[in-house]
């Protein structure tokens, strides 16, 4: 697992940054290299911590986005959502080439923050679910229950409330004001994930509508 934890961050972290400097046009980027580099130590260090934690989880989310139990309508959303994070690389590269944003240092150090938060809370969420996989899908074999302690008992679906942090952050980070306006796009893929998990987990996870009559905000405490 742990090779598999290092070959996958490899190449994630590569392919963003093919992307970033080839649209780009230059190397000469620092912030995409701070992005890169703490990507590239942060991934492993945080595997290797769920390694010690929970195998298991870190063996679910090793395994592909694509999955033959998965429902159809959560493959086409991982489709959308992969060709979305691709435009949004190459248009934060373009901003970059042709210097279409002139970004505050102070709001690009508050993109690094958020960047870095956002890895932390997607921590605290994996402490306390072992079911987090990357897929929506019903884990009957690993006796999957309803999760309701940590950042759960205050929103349904507290993975997709970090990854706000991520998208807002790292447009910041790289200095695009074009990369933080296509931040909405994937608040809304997130909205319509959230739908397809809610219908699977209603239907085939035992407590579930109890827990949600419970816990009313599915993202946002006191929003949505």
């Amino acid at each position: 697992m742990i090779v598999r934890l290092l070959l996958q961050n490899t190449i994630f972290t590569v392919a963003m940054g093919a992307l970033l400097f080839a649209s780009a046009g230059t190397l000469h980027w620092p912030s995409a290299w701070l992005f890169l580099i703490t990507s590239a130590l942060l991934g492993p260090l945080c595997g290797w911590w769920l390694y010690r934690l929970d195998p298991a989880l870190l063996a679910e989310r090793l395994r592909p986005v694509i999955q033959k139990d998965q429902p159809p309508a959560d493959k086409a959303f991982v489709t959308a959502l992969i060709a979305a994070m691709l435009a949004w690389l190459v248009v934060m590269g373009l901003d970059r080439r042709w210097l279409w944003s002139d970004m505050p240092l102070a709001l690009q150090v508050l993109g690094f923050v958020l960047f870095v938060l956002c890895m932390l809370f997607t921590m605290s969420v994996f402490r306390e679910n072992s079911f987090a996989a990357p897929v929506v899908k019903l884990q009957a074999e690993r006796a999957q229950r309803v999760i309701s302690t940590g950042p759960y008992a205050h929103v349904r679906h507290p993975m997709y409330s970090g990854m706000i942090l991520f998208f807002a952050g790292l447009p910041l980070l790289l200095g695009s004001w074009w990369g933080l306006a296509m931040a909405p796009l994937f608040l809304a893929l997130f909205v319509v994930r959230i739908g397809i998990e809610e219908r699977t987990l209603r239907e085939g996870l035992p407590g579930y509508i109890d827990y949600a009559a419970r816990v009313r905000y599915r993202l946002v405490p006191g929003v949505w």
